[in-house]
């Protein structure tokens, strides 16, 4: 019988497919199975002294069969397990690849050609050289014909769908990242969920000066047309990021709020506060202000 696989192989092989496979159903989160669970690793070592104690036990039944063999039969035996298992097609391939002449053959090759007792072989370039050669051949033809002949894409214009399948996904991200909204990105928020969080980041924080319902007190009504820097959902951004007027204005709350929040805020003002009737308003601030489409 032919020895397939020695036991060096069969209990690394084996142990670390259990291995996998446990890894593989244990649902332990970011760490390893046998990190997270103690009972794992324990399972492991035993796993790897079961398959070794597996090896040893097999070692000894062969030992005590092969004394009860006859004296022939033990050099059968011996014979047949001394045998390996060879990749005849592999090492075919290789030697037909490779294209060399064998050292008993090289007689067949040599040049007349002697320098001070060093003999020349004619040997051919190795198969594999040649047939990568024709590869390249090919792929200059193929190359020639798309790009040259037919017109195929060319640098400039690859270079041009990348950079534009780029700013796509610039665009995509910047969409839903919403931290990265800054004065120049910011767009009026519509979603209820946005203009819910707006409503409370309001009533903590801006009612102190504005009231509960945008009338105005010590700041300025945000329910009428007038702006005293200017209305629409980018200046309105600008002015709680980087605060009022200097000396006598809002305080900037860039460093307290985040931008998602400023622009669910700024959305929250001017799609339910701003236009509505307030109990107590204050007198007009500011210009009016015309969106400009």
């Amino acid at each position: 019988m032919k020895n397939m696989s020695p036991w060096w192989i069969r209990i690394p092989l084996l142990f670390f497919t259990i291995f996998g496979l446990m890894e593989y159903f244990i649902d332990s989160g970011e760490q390893p199975a046998f990190i997270a669970f103690p009972m794992a690793a324990a399972f492991l070592v035993f796993i790897l002294v079961l398959l070794i104690a597996i090896e040893l036990i097999l070692a000894s039944i062969e030992n005590v069969v092969f004394q009860t063999l006859s004296d022939e039969a033990k050099e059968k035996y011996l014979a047949a397990s001394s045998k390996r298992w060879e990749w005849t097609w592999g090492k075919k391939t290789y030697k037909k690849l490779l294209g060399s002449k064998p050292i008993e053959a090289e007689g067949e090759i040599i040049l007349d050609h002697n320098y001070d007792g060093i003999r020349e072989l004619d040997n051919k370039l190795p198969p594999w050289w040649v047939y990568m050669f024709y590869a390249t051949i090919i792929f200059g033809v193929i190359y020639l014909a798309r790009f040259h002949v037919f017109n195929g894409y060319d640098q400039d214009l690859e270079y041009e769908q990348e950079v534009a399948a780029a700013q796509l996904a610039i665009e995509e991200y910047k969409r839903t990242a919403k931290d990265l909204v800054d004065v120049n990105t910011v767009e009026l928020l519509t979603d209820a969920s946005d203009i819910n969080a707006g409503k409370t980041i309001f009533q903590n924080n801006c009612v102190a000066c504005h009231m509960d319902d945008g009338g105005g007190g010590i700041g300025p009504n945000l329910t009428d047309q007038n702006w005293i820097l200017g209305g629409g959902i980018k200046n309105v951004f600008n002015t709680i990021s980087e605060g009022g007027r200097d000396g006598k204005g809002m305080v900037a709350w860039k460093q307290i709020l985040k931008p998602a929040e400023m622009a669910q805020v700024s959305s929250y003002i001017l799609t339910e506060i701003n236009g509505t009737t307030p109990a107590n308003p204050k007198a007009p601030e500011g210009d009016i202000w015309v969106e400009n489409p």
